[in-house]
């Protein structure tokens, strides 16, 4: 079968490479889509944390059963995605129900190779029915589950406000998934075509430009000088999550989706008298993805949207670097194999 590696920083290479054999409790996977994420994109660039090379990219996927165990509740010519994040079942974490954040993870396309290619193994306890989705909303799943993650990480309830910075689309899972909470969702972000596809598409309440306004004034101005008592980051960039600090309503909680090399720090009396809430969001759960199947099935959310640039696989290569530059207004880019 055909794979794409990523060498080293910038260096993909196509390869050949032999197609995973059927193992008991696993399943073989046609993979149909694949979403460009941000995690993809910082690979490329040499900046995401965790992560080493060469290696198989790819993590949003959307597939076709063509092996899998009998009595597995799947049959061969479903429709799945599956939960990227291969926990060990065994450590603190998993035993307290958070197999997202298990000590020895290893996340598809981070730690081990990913989606990039033909065919791929996958356990089968951690497929996703379609429930009748098309591929290219399947491989948006994963990454809105992340946003419904951070959002009831956050306990997002009906009529506060929420906060995002960030209008990637991780950034617009969360804001997604607090509007369907019922908060009133803020846009923060630094592209003013971002910002007109969250008032346009996904009918955010309020959106500012930290290039074009003062953002503490303008939360004031839109909070009633409460400011919001959510905020979630899901940039990633340092500058942006030290920001935010300042904008924290008094009783707060602030949830770190967005993920940095690199220390924080703050005041801590201003956070201390805030009785703040700081917290990281980390990839998803089963009840996340399920939230999101559900969400799309019933129209709340509308995924497809989303999709700005699609190509093929065999085109990934030459077209991967330009979707680094915001130039190029990439929301979501989706690759069909």
């Amino acid at each position: 079968m055909k794979t794409l590696v990523c060498i080293t920083p910038k260096q993909f290479e196509y390869q050949e490479a032999e197609k995973p054999q059927l193992i008991k409790d696993y399943a073989i996977l046609k993979v149909k889509r694949i979403g460009i994420c941000g995690t993809d994109l910082h690979a490329f660039e040499g900046t995401q944390p965790f992560f080493n090379y060469p290696r198989i990219l790819g993590h949003e996927l959307a597939c076709e059963i063509v092996e899998i165990d009998e009595n597995a509740g799947f049959s061969v010519g479903d429709a799945v995605t599956f939960i990227p994040y291969f926990n060990c079942e065994k450590c603190v974490a998993c035993r307290n129900g958070k197999p997202n954040c298990c000590t020895d993870i290893q996340v598809f396309g981070v730690h081990i190779d990913g989606g990039m290619a033909e065919y791929i193994r996958v356990p089968t306890r951690l497929l996703i029915a379609s429930e009748g989705l098309s591929f290219d909303e399947l491989a948006l799943v994963e990454p809105l589950a992340i946003g419904a993650h951070g959002v009831r990480r956050a306990d997002v309830h009906a009529g506060e406000f929420a906060l995002i910075v960030g209008a990637g689309p991780i950034g617009l899972g969360c804001m997604e998934f607090a509007r369907i909470a019922g908060a009133k969702v803020i846009a923060l972000d630094v592209n003013e075509s971002r910002l007109d596809f969250c008032k346009q598409k996904l009918g955010v309440d309020y959106t500012i430009n930290a290039l074009a306004e003062n953002v503490l004034e303008r939360l004031q101005e839109i909070t009633n000088n409460d400011m919001p008592t959510v905020i979630i980051d899901a940039t990633g960039n340092q500058k942006a999550i030290l920001n935010a600090f300042q904008y924290l309503a008094h009783g707060g909680r602030y949830v770190l989706v967005g993920l940095q090399k690199g220390e924080i720090s703050f005041s801590h009396p201003e956070f201390h008298k805030r009785e703040s809430t700081l917290m990281s969001s980390r990839n998803a759960t089963r009840q996340d993805f399920e939230k999101v199947v559900e969400s799309m099935k019933n129209g709340l959310v509308k995924p497809t949207t989303y999709i700005t640039h699609r190509v093929k696989f065999e085109e990934i290569k030459d077209n991967f670097e330009l979707w680094l530059d915001p130039k190029n207004g990439v929301i979501k880019a989706v690759v069909e194999v």
